[in-house]
C-alpha cells in the first residue's frame, strides 16, 4: 500500500492482546460523488483482504466529508458502512479537494471480540473482560437548543454521560477522549468551552484533578441547525495505574493557564502496549502564545515538535503515531505541508483535511495516536 494507491496503514503487533490495525483511504478528486465512494470502498476492502481483516475486526470509522448536508444519506445507504461498527461522520472536506476520505481502526486478536449497541450513538466493546464504549455523532438533532452552542454542548455531554452512568461508569473516570466539531468555531468556540468548563466542574473534573484529552475544530454533522457535534471514547473497566497524562511544561503551558479544558495527551498503558492519545496540538508555546504569526511552514514544525515532546513525556516519541488528522485553516497551504508530511512520514496515514483551529492566527492543528510496546504484566492485557 502506498500513497499513490490512496491507501495507507499502519500497525502495532502485541504480544498478548492482539493486532491493531490503523487504515486511511481516501478517493482521488476527479470522480463524481457516488464514484468516489465506490473507490473508498474498494480500495479499503482490498486492504482488508490483503492484512487478513474480516468486517469482525473493524471497530471505528471516520468519515470525512466535503458537503455532509448533501452527501450524508449516500455514505448512509452505501455498503461502506457497517452497523456493528462506530461510525463518525464529519464535514471537513478531505485535501487535495476529494469528496469523501476515511480513517479506520481494526483489531484483530485471537481472543474473542463482541461488540453490541447500546443505541444508535453509542457501540460497546467488549474484549478480555474490558468494556471500551465508543460514542459518535453525538448532536442534538435539530433540537430547540439551535442557535445555542453553550445548551447544544450541554446536551450533548448529558447524553455521553448517561450511558456512562447506565454502565456503571462515568465521565471523570472512563471518557478517554472526545472529539468536539462546531460550525463556525471562530464565533461558538467560545461558548463550547465554557459550557464544558461549567459541566467538567459538576462531574468533578478540575485544574486540580485532570481533564480530558480532546480536540475542539471546526466541523459539521449531517443535521443543518446543529451547531456542535461530538464523538467520545471511554474505558469503563479502567485499573489503578492505566492512565497517566502527557506534559511537557518547558514547551506547552497548562491549557487551564488560557482558560480552556483538556488534556494535551492521555497515555494508556496495558500489559503489553500503550496507546498515547494526543489532542488537537498547535504552535504554541509555554506561555500559551501563537508561535510563528503567518507562516504555517514554521507553525507546522513547531507543532511537530510540541507532538513530539507530549510523547517523551510518556516514553514514546512522534515516529510512534499510528495515523495524524492535519487540520488546516487554509486549503491553499496543504501542498506544502503535504510535501513535508509525506517526507518526513511517508507511511503513515495522514488525512489532511480543511478545519479552522479555534485562534484565528492557528494556521495548522495536529492530532493522532500513538501505540508502543509495554512491559507491565501486572496491568490487564489489551
Amino acid at each position: 500500500m502506498s500513497p499513490n494507491d490512496k491507501v495507507l496503514h499502519q500497525s502495532f503487533h502485541g504480544v498478548t492482546g492482539g493486532d491493531e490495525h490503523f487504515l486511511s483511504v481516501q478517493a482521488p478528486e476527479h470522480l463524481d460523488f457516488k464514484e468516489q465512494i465506490a473507490f473508498v470502498r474498494e480500495r479499503y476492502r482490498e486492504a482488508q483482504d490483503k492484512l487478513g481483516l474480516s468486517r469482525d475486526t473493524v471497530v471505528f470509522q471516520r468519515i470525512f466529508l466535503s458537503d455532509v448536508l448533501n452527501q450524508a444519506s449516500y455514505v448512509r445507504e452505501s455498503d461502506l458502512l457497517d452497523e456493528s461498527v462506530a461510525v463518525s461522520i464529519v464535514q471537513q472536506p478531505p485535501l487535495q479537494y476529494s469528496k469523501i476520505a476515511l480513517l479506520a481502526y481494526h483489531v484483530k486478536s485471537s481472543e474473542p471480540m463482541t461488540k453490541h449497541r447500546l443505541s444508535p450513538k453509542h457501540l460497546l466493546v467488549k474484549k478480555r473482560g474490558a468494556r471500551h464504549l465508543w460514542s459518535t455523532r453525538l448532536c442534538t438533532c435539530d433540537s430547540e437548543t439551535t442557535n445555542s452552542s453553550e445548551k447544544q454542548t450541554d446536551a450533548i455531554f448529558e447524553d455521553l454521560i448517561g450511558t456512562l452512568e447506565n454502565n456503571g461508569a462515568n465521565l471523570r473516570d472512563h471518557c478517554v477522549r472526545t472529539w468536539i466539531y462546531m460550525k463556525d468555531v471562530d464565533v461558538f468556540y467560545k461558548g463550547m468551552v465554557d459550557s464544558r468548563r461549567d459541566m467538567f466542574s459538576r462531574q468533578g473534573l478540575t485544574g486540580d484533578t485532570h481533564y480530558i484529552a480532546s480536540t475542539g475544530i471546526e466541523g459539521a454533522c449531517a443535521h443543518r441547525h446543529d451547531l456542535v457535534s461530538m464523538d467520545a471514547y471511554s474505558h469503563l473497566d479502567l485499573v489503578p495505574g492505566q492512565i497517566s497524562y502527557l506534559n511537557d511544561f518547558d514547551r506547552l503551558c497548562p491549557t487551564k493557564d488560557y482558560n480552556v479544558t483538556f488534556e494535551r495527551g492521555t497515555k494508556l498503558s496495558y500489559a503489553d502496549r500503550a496507546h498515547y492519545y494526543i489532542s488537537g496540538t498547535a504552535s504554541i508555546d509555554n506561555s500559551g502564545d501563537v508561535v510563528h504569526l503567518g507562516d504555517v511552514v514554521l507553525q507546522l514544525e513547531r507543532t511537530l515538535e510540541n507532538i513530539d515532546a507530549l510523547l517523551k513525556s510518556g516514553s514514546a516519541t512522534i515516529n510512534d503515531m499510528k495515523y495524524m488528522i492535519v487540520y488546516l485553516r487554509d486549503p491553499a497551504d496543504y501542498l506544502r505541508i503535504n510535501e513535508r508530511l509525506r517526507h518526513r512520514f511517508p507511511d503513515m496515514p495522514i488525512l489532511i483535511v480543511q478545519g479552522s483551529v479555534c485562534r484565528p492566527a492557528w494556521l495548522i492543528e495536529i492530532e493522532g495516536v500513538a501505540v508502543t510496546a509495554n512491559d507491565e504484566p501486572k496491568l490487564p492485557s489489551f
